[in-house]
């Protein structure tokens, strides 16, 4: 696995201040370089019912060798039972974009 492959994290949260919370403490500890936060509406089965909800999708820019303390932070500050935190690979990007988030990540 090449640790030093640019992601991006997701996760989802239905309170605005949770999510909030998770991006700030994420870019304090320079753990992330980037959050995006995005209104979603959310179907969903969860203990044999539907559920619809309003939520809050969080989308984070940083490297794979930062994701499983970015997952461990996530964790600790969710509310949720079972949290979605999954990541995709930023399989291109412009140079400057990529040097932004190599260069503000903690070493």
């Amino acid at each position: 696995m090449d640790k030093d492959k640019y992601i991006i994290v997701v996760t989802m949260c239905n309170k605005k201040e949770i999510a909030n919370t998770i991006c700030r403490t994420l870019l304090n500890k320079k753990l992330v370089v980037g959050c995006q936060i995005y209104n979603a509406d959310s179907i969903y089965r969860w203990k044999d019912n539907i559920d619809i909800e309003k939520e809050y999708r969080i989308e984070f820019r940083t490297k794979l060798s930062k994701y499983e303390e970015v997952e461990k932070e996530i964790r600790a500050l969710h509310d949720y039972e079972v949290c979605e935190i999954s990541a995709y690979e930023i399989v291109c990007g412009s140079k400057d974009f990529l040097n932004w988030i190599d260069n503000n990540l903690c070493e």
